[in-house]
């Protein structure tokens, strides 16, 4: 049986440049797949040298999406080191946050990022607005802003965008595809709920920003605490996070829950089928506590899809391996070792990856020596599993209403649902925090920074700053030798799910999804991209380019359509 190569490069709507090589049989079937970060990430070596307590604001520049929780981890990884406890109140104002992101994360990724693989949208324009209210009605009593006089005006609306011209992102997708499964219906619905997520997830931004300072890269963050103590006093601010809040979890109640409801009934098939299902390895380090005894996420790892065992999660087993990335090294190192020297090798003549020997920006991360998955299906299967009183009511609500098993999750499908119920979770969470905050202030606890004299502490040091964020599982390390920063290490979510083969030849996440699936198009593998987008890619995170001497790298003309 031959085969062919296909190439998406690069893969868009994500953060950052990714690409995917696959093998394909004759019956359309990936035989083999090949995940490449396409840009070098230096921000580890820039950080070499530096003062500990700057690593935080440079830390947040990986990435112009993940900026706050960068920014954290960095902190954290130097006030551990250091052995600093920071204050309740700080604690809770960067909960409030990261989980603020969460939120906003999650809904901008489903409706902005990956709605396009299963939504036909300009097929919407053939819907029936009554059966389309009829459909929404379907899955929720009062669904979020459908009635036929709005939905008639989405459709105008639509349409206005394909007389004018101007379809902008609606311009580039592989409309009228096979595997679409949505009827016209269920596209208006979701193109609907993807024009009102655009001022969802506005909000959201602010929601951050009023105890961040700014978004992106808020600076409310210095080692020992937080600078957001005014904002924390005043009882305004408060409400108006709370204000943008509540509308955020009437939104995901009466609109994101559903769609992914609606989405699990069309695709089904596609769930059963285990498209877009991985080699079942799952981790997470859990964390978010609130009141006295409640966590928001639990730590655990679960092997080969094992839903009866959680094993305890030890961060001293991770190890990195770049026998087929772009570094040079022969062996897997802990990331307090870890390093970063570029070792690049090149692409084929023909310009495909050297697929037998190094071929991504991107190291191998490994957990005593496998291939893990991270973010919101790792932390809603672990916490369901292990009991989670605010995980559990809602993975049951949404299978009760669906139908789904554990295995169904593990799907491409099965991530969006995961992320959307992690989104609900999150929101509701969000009010125990703000409640543990005030009940603070009522008592006169009003600290925010731990004082301390820098002379003093110790000029030899380690720590890691450990927690999960959107993606996954984030990881910062640093070393600090002589008061400056001596190596420092970030594991980030994406360079997990995204990871290359190691030494062993042994798939990262996305490869091992993607192995199996069967293309109803080769020219046009919509179904690939399904499982790379539902891992929420940020190569940005996981790879990153810069010329630390400020030298210019490169110049491009941009020759603009219109004159100003």
């Amino acid at each position: 049986m031959s085969k062919k190569k296909i190439v998406i490069d690069p893969v868009t709507r994500i953060e950052g440049h990714l690409r995917i090589e696959a093998e394909v049989d004759d019956d359309g079937v990936v035989t083999e797949a090949w995940a490449s970060g396409q840009l070098f990430r230096g921000i580890e070596t820039i950080l070499k040298g530096r003062d500990p307590r700057d690593t935080g604001l440079i830390a947040s520049r990986i990435c112009g999406v993940c900026t706050n929780v960068h920014y954290r981890a960095s902190v954290s990884a130097v006030e551990n080191a250091y052995g600093i406890e920071i204050p309740d109140n700080a604690r809770i104002v960067r909960d409030l946050v990261t989980l603020s992101l969460f939120v906003q994360d999650h809904v901008v990724h489903y409706y902005h990022l990956h709605s396009f693989d299963y939504v036909d949208m300009p097929s919407g324009l053939e819907a029936d607005t009554k059966k389309a209210v009829e459909l929404a009605s379907k899955y929720h009593p009062k669904p979020y802003h459908i009635s036929t006089g709005h939905l008639e005006a989405v459709k105008e609306k639509l349409q206005n965008y394909v007389n004018a011209g101007r379809l902008g992102i609606f311009s580039n997708g592989y409309w009228g595809h096979a595997a679409y499964r949505l009827s016209p219906e269920g596209c208006l619905v979701h193109a609907s709920h993807y024009l009102t997520a655009l001022r969802i997830q506005r909000e959201l931004g602010k929601a951050v920003a009023i105890f961040g300072g700014k978004t992106p890269h808020p600076q409310n963050m210095i080692v020992g605490g937080v600078t957001s103590v005014m904002d924390m006093l005043n009882p305004q601010r408060i409400n108006d996070f709370l204000f943008i809040m509540k509308e955020a979890r009437e939104f995901i109640e009466r609109a994101y829950i559903p769609d992914m409801k609606m989405l699990v009934d069309f695709y089904r098939d596609e769930i059963k089928a285990g498209d877009g299902r991985g080699g079942g390895n799952f981790m997470a380090c859990g964390g978010y506590g609130f009141g006295r005894d409640a966590k928001l996420f639990e730590a655990g790892i679960i092997l080969d899809h094992d839903f009866n065992t959680v094993l305890p999660m030890d961060e001293t087993k991770i190890t990195e391996d770049v026998t087929r990335a772009w570094y040079a090294g022969d062996e897997p190192l802990e990331p307090y070792s870890g390093e970063t020297e570029v070792l690049y090798t090149d692409l084929n003549p023909d310009g495909t990856l050297k697929t037998e020997d190094k071929y991504s920006w991107i190291k191998a991360p490994r957990y005593e020596e496998k291939a893990m998955e991270v973010g919101p299906l790792a932390r809603m299967l672990i916490g369901y599993i292990s009991g989670s009183e605010t995980i559990g009511p809602c993975m049951d609500d949404f299978m009760r209403d669906t139908g789904m098993e554990l295995i169904d999750f593990c799907t491409s499908v099965g991530r969006n649902a995961a992320r959307a119920v992690e989104a609900q979770v999150c929101c509701d969470a969000v009010f125990s925090f703000v409640s543990d905050m005030i009940e603070n202030i009522k008592y006169y606890d009003e600290e925010t920074w731990s004082r301390y004299d820098f002379e003093s502490l110790p000029k030899d040091a380690k720590g890691c700053g450990i927690f999960e964020v959107p993606r996954g599982m984030l990881a910062h390390y640093v070393r600090i030798e002589n008061a400056k920063v001596a190596n420092y290490q970030a594991v980030v979510p994406t360079t997990w799910n995204a990871s290359p083969k190691d030494g062993s030849g042994l798939r990262g996440p996305y490869e091992e999804a993607i192995v199996g699936l069967k293309l109803s198009d080769t020219s046009k593998p919509l179904e690939i991209l399904r499982v790379v987008h539902s891992f929420d890619p940020c190569i940005a995170c996981a790879v990153h380019i810069v010329n630390a001497k400020g030298r210019k790298l490169s110049e491009y003309k941009v020759r603009s359509a219109c004159s100003v």
